[in-house]
């Protein structure tokens, strides 16, 4: 398929919609109100600092909302009240926050259910409005809306359209895309159906994999039952690994998408020979500023002497746990919660370990003067954190008492 035309084509129908609808002023007065945090800014201008009691909060000095999904909350919103009375869905959550998810469906936004693993579109008809959600959706969903004469309004954050046309330049020039993220995750489920040939790598481990097969070859039934689902129809790792491009899940750790890409440049020159490195190997910067911003505001703050993290967002949301890993790999005792309902009576909290699944932790606050390092995903609002950083000062007093 023309993936390439086939978008153009979308993008010039009269039922597509790329940017809003003009009320803009009626839904950032609701944005303000739902999501923005007078505590939070009060905590930006002392230095990202906050103390009470025994409790200093010390916050990231770049966390919570990107613009991207700022953008894709607005327009979602807009959508609404351009069309008050039709059927409004989205092919799946807008963002990874249950709170803003929940927003939308107090607005009557419909989300396409999933069953068996495979979203179910027969719920819609001609003439609804479909809401593409930050994080887009693929070729194959785009194309099927179309046929169904749908209204479509698409929220992609231009950051992840990067990656497609990154992922297209490949494609024009034979390359196999070799994707960094996770084959489950909706943005590179989206990015892969715009490639011919792709292998998506989760990290480090599987990238040297792969370098170490192009290098020295190796057992090709133990290579595709490894990557099972994560490449593209027909792929084969003895022709297709010739040929190579790099692209990317925008919510990755930046320093292991940089790893990946080196990592494959040295292959392709070690393999070909350097004067053949271009006839091998493309590479583009396709890293999301946000993304980088957020993970590099993390790093700087667990240098600082925390006595534990708070980290808040979707369990579900990749950029988030990646912040997570930052703070368990310098051991500091860390929770991911994805709102302050988390946060329980008797000195306990629901958490998500990292890999695990949720897990209630005993007398989380340590007695005593403590510091507590806080940040969030790119797709949590400022009231959720602030609603976490009160109920944290709430619990403190009360284990004191």
């Amino acid at each position: 398929m023309d993936t390439k035309a086939f978008k153009r084509s979308l993008q010039q129908s009269e039922n597509y919609h790329r940017k809003g609808f003009g009320h803009e002023a009626e839904v950032t007065q609701v944005m303000q109100t739902a999501y923005q945090s007078s505590l939070i800014q009060e905590i930006r201008d002392n230095n990202y600092r906050l103390e009470r009691g025994d409790v200093t909060i010390r916050l990231a000095e770049a966390f919570g909302f990107c613009w991207g999904v700022e953008r894709a909350v607005a327009i979602a919103y807009e959508t609404r009240q351009h069309f008050p009375t039709e059927r409004i869905w989205i092919t799946n959550e807008i963002i990874h926050n249950p709170s803003v998810n929940q927003h939308l469906r107090d607005m009557a936004v419909g989300f396409i259910a999933v069953n068996s693993g495979e979203k179910d579109f027969s719920v819609v008809d001609s003439g609804d409005v479909v809401i593409l959600p930050a994080f887009g959706a693929s070729v194959q969903e785009m194309q099927l809306l179309n046929d169904k004469g749908c209204k479509i309004v698409d929220t992609t954050c231009p950051w992840v359209s990067k990656v497609w046309n990154t992922v297209e330049k490949h494609k024009k020039k034979d390359y196999t895309s070799i994707i960094h993220g996770q084959y489950k995750h909706e943005e590179t489920v989206a990015t892969s159906s715009f490639a011919d040939k792709y292998l998506i790598v989760l990290n480090l481990e599987q990238a040297e994999y792969v370098s170490d097969y192009i290098i020295n070859g190796g057992d090709r039934h133990e290579f595709l039952a490894k990557f099972s689902k994560a490449y593209s129809a027909g792929f084969d790792p003895d022709v297709d690994l010739a040929r190579v491009g790099i692209a990317n899940q925008t919510t990755m750790l930046k320093t292991e998408t940089e790893q990946i890409g080196k990592l494959f440049e040295k292959t392709m020159m070690r393999k070909f020979g350097p004067d053949k490195l271009n006839d091998h190997f493309l590479s583009f910067n396709t890293i999301c500023d946000a993304t980088q911003e957020r993970q590099d505001a993390m790093l700087s703050l667990v240098e600082e002497k925390l006595d534990l993290m708070v980290v808040i967002g979707g369990f579900n949301s990749s950029n988030t746990t990646h912040l997570q890993e930052i703070a368990v790999d310098r051991t500091i005792p860390s929770y991911h919660i994805d709102s302050a309902e988390r946060i329980l009576p008797g000195n306990r909290i629901e958490h998500k370990p990292l890999g695990a699944d949720l897990a209630i932790a005993e007398g989380w606050l340590p007695e005593g003067k403590i510091v507590v390092g806080v940040t969030s995903g790119a797709s949590t609002p400022d009231k959720v954190v602030e609603d976490a950083i009160e109920r944290i000062f709430h619990s403190s007093i009360v284990a004191v008492g």
